[in-house]
């Protein structure tokens, strides 16, 4: 049988390793993948699913890293957390509007 997991794209956020090690200590397999990385090497560990990390950009700036284009299509459950979810928002045609005040802290 080919193990399941389930990994983290990482956008920058200080949660990411987090993340990581919570999916594990629910006993499933997960690895930290760059936010780039290639369909192929995230279907490379028969994912079950993604989590999107978060991360320090907006989804409005011109070099904020963006959601892999083959995601919207891979017939997946996706879970985005901060970024994650606005990038998935976004991508879809949802606005995200900025805070009053940027949420970037340390992770415990």
């Amino acid at each position: 049988m080919t193990q399941v997991s389930v990994p983290v794209l990482d956008f920058g956020g200080q949660t990411a390793q987090l993340l990581v090690r919570r999916v594990r200590e629910l006993g499933v397999y997960s690895e930290l993948l760059p936010h780039d990385a290639s369909e192929a090497d995230v279907r490379r560990l028969n994912p079950q699913g993604i989590i999107l990390s978060g991360g320090p950009a907006s989804v409005y700036e011109p070099d904020a890293p963006q959601m892999p284009s083959w995601l919207l299509s891979a017939n997946l459950p996706v879970l985005g957390v901060c970024y994650g979810m606005q990038l998935q928002s976004y991508a879809l045609g949802g606005q995200v509007a900025p805070p009053a005040e940027r949420e970037f802290g340390p992770a415990t």
